[in-house]
């Protein structure tokens, strides 16, 4: 028996996000080199900000300014940092209460590698990063501090722009790259359909109770729950169930809109699967059509779907609604 498949993926994608009044001043502020929290209901001092207040669900409006300084409430040692942390040397994830704050603030210690270094009580201060642009990673890290707490209220109103420096626009919008790396293991059922398409077959898997075929297969059939046993071949020809035309352009995108991305219905099979129809304007493509797979050179294929390129249109009458109407 030929081993499972595994392969490393990559799922990602900038978040962007629009901030209000609030947030658009933290993020402000440290693009400014200072920090700034909100105060609660009950008096207490919230950084990062809340926009709500935590006690009544009120909008918060009072900024308060804090230091740049503050204490490890709590910490964790991180020895072997991953793409994407602060640092790529070992560190430590600490909570932090800034002077000024009542609550803590999640963010990375440089303790210059050394964990013996980190302890409950330490006080640290804020190392900057070279160029700020209104982000959380405006903060580079902490690092150790022997300044001690700063007493009551700060006065913080002599800032850049009181100063006489350029008065800059306020940060309204963040974006923050998230990817997540992993490696994933495919199912025997799920290896031989990919190895199937190496050589342009779609194999996909029947149940013995319910006869129903699945591809891409299932290692057990989810309307009687039993393994699927029985391998099908099926034709690289099918129906149109559903479709959606796309219209909006985003980033990566190959094909310039509008374009239609379809659930096809192989013949044979019991359950679609989605990919694109081309060949045909897109307000042409409807429920029904038939059509058949388009594939990409054979040195180009590999174990994977992309060895379709697309679905086009077949010069075949449409298929009755009954023949796919369970399989919207």
């Amino acid at each position: 028996m030929e081993a499972p498949l595994s392969a490393p993926l990559e799922v990602g994608f900038d978040y962007t996000r629009s901030l209000g009044p609030v947030l658009s001043r933290f993020f402000t502020e440290l693009r400014d080199r200072r920090v700034t929290g909100v105060r609660g209901s009950d008096g207490r001092v919230h950084v990062p900000p809340a926009e709500y207040d935590p006690t009544t669900g009120e909008p918060l409006t009072e900024v308060v300014p804090v230091a740049s300084t503050g204490t490890v409430v709590t910490w964790s040692w991180q020895p072997t940092p991953v793409e994407g942390q602060p640092l790529d040397t070992p560190f430590a994830w600490a909570m932090i209460k800034l002077d000024g704050a009542d609550t803590a603030l999640l963010h990375a210690v440089d303790s210059e590698g050394e964990s013996a270094a980190m302890h409950t009580g330490m006080r640290v201060k804020i190392r900057w990063a070279e160029q700020t642009a209104g982000h959380i990673r405006d903060i580079a890290c902490f690092e150790p501090s022997d300044l001690p707490a700063e007493p009551g209220e700060l006065d913080r109103s002599a800032g850049s722009s009181a100063a006489g420096g350029p008065v800059t626009p306020p940060v309204t919008m963040i974006t923050t790259p998230i990817h997540l790396h992993y490696r994933h293991s495919a199912s025997l059922q799920e290896s031989r359909y990919l190895r199937g398409l190496a050589e342009g077959r779609l194999l996909g898997q029947r149940c013995p109770e319910c006869g129903k075929v699945y591809i891409p297969p299932r290692g057990a059939c989810p309307t009687d729950g039993v393994p699927t046993t029985d391998e099908v071949e099926l034709a690289d020809t099918g129906t149109v169930t559903t479709f959606c035309i796309v219209n909006v352009p985003f980033l990566g995108q190959r094909i310039k809109p509008p374009y239609v991305s379809a659930y096809v219905l192989l013949d044979g099979a019991d359950i679609p699967l989605m990919h694109l129809v081309l060949g045909c304007a897109a307000d042409e493509v409807r429920m029904g059509m038939r059509v058949r797979a388009v594939w990409r050179p054979r040195e180009e294929w590999d174990n994977t779907l992309r060895n379709i390129d697309h679905f086009q249109p077949l010069d075949e009458p449409d298929a009755p609604f009954e023949s796919y109407s369970e399989h919207l």
